[in-house]
């Protein structure tokens, strides 16, 4: 059996990846990398090797690409150097003599709305640019994108929002890290598979569900995009990042994340995860 590497290990995807493969290969067949390869010591334990490979480091990349076949090249969440931290990492790829990558871009990637896209836009650039045979797995918004601070929007009665009408074909994490590690071992190259959860909901439909679980007074407020975006500044979160998710909440009015192909559905070989159950898990762990 082929190497398999899987970048950005350490990541909440990353690591649900590595749970997949263990299912699906021997450990010693995985090759997990990341920055810090102490935050995969459980995953060492195991039998994978564990490996360091920084982005911004190109020696850690070619030496952590050594002997890799087949690599699943996860999107840096470093926004502000994702393009050139990909091309990097697909330079080393190609040095390394790789063989074939999986990649992680976005829903729609070559005509979404989205700010964020343009970075996944030129990663595509780049892999069709070198030859190497390779999938692009355009992953939908992550349910969890929409629980992390659930508890407080509970307490403040409120969920913030510029998405308006426009729906989101979401699906769970751990349904996108299937399909990756699925794509990892048995694709060919030359797939362009558009990924999102079997249903879709708007900021209202998710309010609403919140208020039933919790049995709490919640309601979905809309705002502009600079409102919205001032609010998550306020949270928190830095400015740039804030205008960023922002932009991406406002573009959702046009369908950038409504998508009925149910590719991840077919994929995995099951029903998507409801937000519904996503809600459910996050009020579990309060």
């Amino acid at each position: 059996m082929a190497k398999l590497g899987v970048t950005g290990a350490s990541g909440q995807l990353g690591q649900l990846v590595l749970n997949e493969l263990l299912e699906m290969v021997e450990p010693s067949e995985i090759i997990a990398l990341a920055r810090d390869p102490n935050d995969l010591s459980d995953f060492a334990s195991k039998g994978v090797e564990v490996r360091r490979a920084d982005y911004d480091d190109t020696a850690s990349l070619d030496a952590a690409l050594t002997g890799v076949e087949r690599l699943l090249l996860i999107s840096s969440n470093a926004i502000d150097k994702r393009t050139a931290q990909h091309r990097a990492a697909i330079a080393a790829a190609e040095r390394a003599g790789v063989r074939y990558i999986a990649y992680t871009s976005t829903l729609g990637a070559p005509d979404s709305p989205i700010e964020l896209a343009e970075s996944h836009r030129q990663t595509e650039a780049t892999l069709a640019e070198t030859g190497i045979p390779h999938t692009l797995l355009r992953n939908g918004w992550y349910n969890e994108n929409f629980t992390a601070g659930l508890m407080e929007q509970i307490e403040a009665g409120v969920i913030p929002g510029a998405q308006g009408d426009g729906r989101i074909s979401s699906a769970s994490r751990e349904d996108y890290a299937i399909a990756a590690a699925q794509v990892l071992v048995n694709a060919d190259g030359g797939e362009v598979l558009e990924l999102a959860g079997d249903a879709s909901w708007t900021m209202d439909d998710f309010a609403q569900e919140v208020a039933s679980q919790s049995g709490k007074d919640v309601t979905y407020q809309e705002m502009s995009q600079a409102d919205y975006a001032a609010t998550l500044e306020a949270s928190g979160m830095p400015a740039s990042f804030a205008q960023t998710l922002a932009q991406a909440a406002h573009a959702t009015r046009t369908g950038a994340l409504e998508n009925y192909d149910k590719v991840l559905n077919e994929i995995i070989g099951d029903h998507t995860t409801p937000v519904s159950i996503t809600i459910n898990h996050a009020l579990s762990r309060g």
